[in-house]
């Protein structure tokens, strides 16, 4: 008999197993063993069909044996006091897996990961626009059904097979080019945020000047139409800030550049500043999770500190108190516009991470045993509540702002870059000992870009390396490998690279995230099977997932992620940067890139249907009625 995993043992002689190596089949079954043993069952040989020569190798599991006969096919016999699969770290293809030095250092990572520069700049934003305390209404109840199961759902996808993005679609591999996906979109995500570090990093050295160099319009990048902090600009809109053209003239040199088919020469400082977040983020991740696990306990924290720094500061500025007034002011009449509903949806779609392949990627690093259910309760909340309390800390300057230049809210209030590169760094230019308060918040900013970044690029280099075996031995030169990729993508350091970085990050990963997550939820929930999925969560925790995850997982999800792939081609809006609108070529330029990764999902599928041998109606038939009559041929032939 060809028996893929032993679940568990029964005292009455019981034994669950599943068939398939690799869960391919996905079938459980029952055998009694009618002796008085406990629960020992001898398990004859047989020989995989022809058919499916990818069933020659088993999973990772054991076989009840008794003494007359051993385990066959590479089984391994389960102890005789105990019919479960151990819980122990074994990799796949049989060989040891690295794990987590400690249980804090995968939370840190996952938090990390999913707490990044957006919660920052988005979700406080959002937050204003769409009727203040009233926007957590549509947030918390999408995040209810479908941000924590799908949390949860990566958390245990990743665990339980404990590979990375491409290889836990052994489970049903005709869904494996999702996989392939989701690490096509981390890798062009790589391309343009670890840019958003290097401005970080870039205003950081400007710290460290005698003067912060955003406070006045003396320097050689100004322009005519620039104002210094003390007139009141704002109510003109043929004058600029110094800290807009900072950003704009004096670090990217965007007015030497007419447009995305006329990008300049590269920026020096940019590309050395970039040069040292790759190198930074190759030894945080060059030893995998035993080196990256430390650097989040800075990374991860160090936001936390300097967040709340800046709030105790910020609540004692002028006009603070009404900033945050507006941020939290109840407008329940917001939530009659679908739209408030729709940027709900879309910020929980983003805001957690899930799609990208991190969450499986660090999760299979875990130990079999580890709760990802607490996990994926643990980490999601304080995503959020991330968020929720990073809006304290952006208000109360923004309220700031407002009450200095006599202007409303809605005059300085916005999102995106603009927020942590322009507004909040022209607020801190104002207060006393600003130069100390700008090298504090850019180095939240780099911290927050850091983890993030590290997480994206361990996506790239865990999928990859567990789907080519022949990486495991080589992991160093292939994050090196990883690392010379994304730093030659140069033109997002071009004087034009700006709108290089515009059009990445408005394709890279925005319908393709939501296609992504939806094939990997239709996959589990439909294909591989809810329940089967529910024992395999069992089988890590002991405790099967409620019938309201698996509601959720099913059907919830799954209708709500089709939802928001609909909504985001309905609503689509050419990219544009400012005053700037992208030519047509460049729009269509920006939806190849997001084909390029969604194709990977049916080329996948075509080429598994046309490499397995047989006719396609072979091929079409279930998996599990292929077990059913594996198993019931060789158990009659048993007996």
């Amino acid at each position: 008999m060809y028996l893929a995993k032993c679940i568990h043992s029964h005292s009455q002689g019981e034994a669950s197993y599943r068939f398939g190596p690799d869960a391919d089949l996905a079938h459980d079954g029952m055998l009694t063993n009618n002796s008085e043993a406990s629960g020992v069952v001898h398990i004859g040989d047989f020989s995989p069909p022809q058919s499916f020569p990818e069933y020659a190798q088993p999973h990772v599991g054991c076989l009840l044996c008794d003494s007359s006969g051993p385990a066959s096919h590479g089984f391994t016999c389960c102890p005789s006091n105990s019919g479960s699969i151990p819980s122990g770290q074994t990799h796949p293809s049989g060989e040891e897996r690295e794990t987590w030095g400690k249980k804090i250092d995968f939370l840190l990572s996952v938090i990390g990961f999913a707490v990044d520069l957006a919660n920052v700049w988005r979700f406080p934003y959002l937050c204003y626009k769409n009727g203040g305390g009233a926007f957590l209404v549509p947030y918390l109840f999408f995040m209810v059904i479908a941000g924590m199961p799908l949390f949860y759902m990566e958390l245990a996808l990743g665990q339980y097979n404990r590979e990375g993005a491409a290889g836990v679609w052994k489970i049903c591999p005709i869904f494996k080019g999702v996989g392939f996906t989701v690490i096509l979109i981390s890798l062009y995500v790589g391309f343009y945020y670890n840019v958003i570090i290097a401005w970080a990093l870039f205003y950081l050295f400007s710290c460290f000047s005698g003067e912060l160099p955003w406070i006045h319009c003396n320097n050689t990048w100004n322009s005519p139409n620039c104002s210094d902090l003390n007139s009141t600009l704002l109510n003109d809109t043929y004058k600029t800030t110094p800290a807009l053209e900072y950003f704009e003239r004096g670090m990217l040199h965007l007015h030497e550049s007419s447009g995305i088919d006329d990008l300049g020469l590269p920026r020096w400082q940019l590309t050395s500043c970039l040069a040292v977040v790759i190198v930074v983020l190759y030894f945080s991740l060059w030893k995998g999770v035993k080196t990256s696990g430390k650097v989040v306990w800075i990374t991860a924290t160090m936001p936390y500190v300097v967040l709340t720094v800046l709030l105790l500061r910020g609540v004692t500025l002028p006009g603070a108190i009404d900033g945050i007034k507006a941020y939290l002011s109840v407008d329940f009449l917001r939530l009659c516009d679908a739209q408030v509903w729709i940027e709900a949806a879309t910020q929980i779609c983003f805001s957690l991470g899930v799609g990208f392949g991190v969450l499986i990627a660090f999760s299979s690093y875990n130990k079999f045993s580890n709760n990802c259910y607490r996990d994926a309760i643990i980490t999601s909340s304080i995503n959020s509540l991330t968020s929720f309390f990073s809006g304290f800390v952006i208000f109360s300057f923004l309220g700031y702002m407002s009450h200095k230049h006599n202007v409303a809210l809605d005059k300085v209030a916005t999102d995106g870059p603009g927020l942590v590169f322009i507004i909040y760094p022209e607020a801190i230019a104002t207060l006393p000992g600003s130069s100390v308060w700008a090298v504090i918040f850019f180095i939240m900013l780099l911290t927050l870009g850091i983890d993030s970044a590290m997480g994206g690029m361990e996506s790239v280099i865990t999928g990859l390396i567990d789907e080519f075996k022949f990486l495991h031995k080589h992991r160093e030169l292939f994050t090196v490998s990883c690392g010379v990729l994304i730093r030659s993508r140069l033109s997002v350091s071009l004087q034009g690279g700006i709108y290089v970085f515009t059009l990445l990050d408005h394709f890279a990963a925005g319908t393709s995230i939501l296609f992504g997550v939806l094939i990997e939820a239709v996959g589990i929930a439909w294909f591989y099977g809810v329940d089967r999925f529910s024992d395999d969560i069992q089988e890590m925790i002991g405790q099967r997932p409620g019938l309201y995850w698996r509601l959720c997982w099913k059907f919830v999800s799954p209708c709500f992620l089709l939802f928001m792939v609909v909504v985001s081609f309905a609503t689509f809006n050419p990219p544009k940067y400012g005053s700037y609108y992208f030519p047509t070529w460049a729009t269509m330029l920006g939806w190849c890139l997001s084909i390029s990764s969604m194709i990977m999902v049916p080329l996948y599928a075509i080429y598994k249907f046309c490499s397995l041998p047989g006719s396609f109606c072979d091929v079409s038939i279930s998996y599990s009625s292929i077990c059913k009559t594996i198993y019931q041929d060789e158990l009659s032939q048993a007996t």
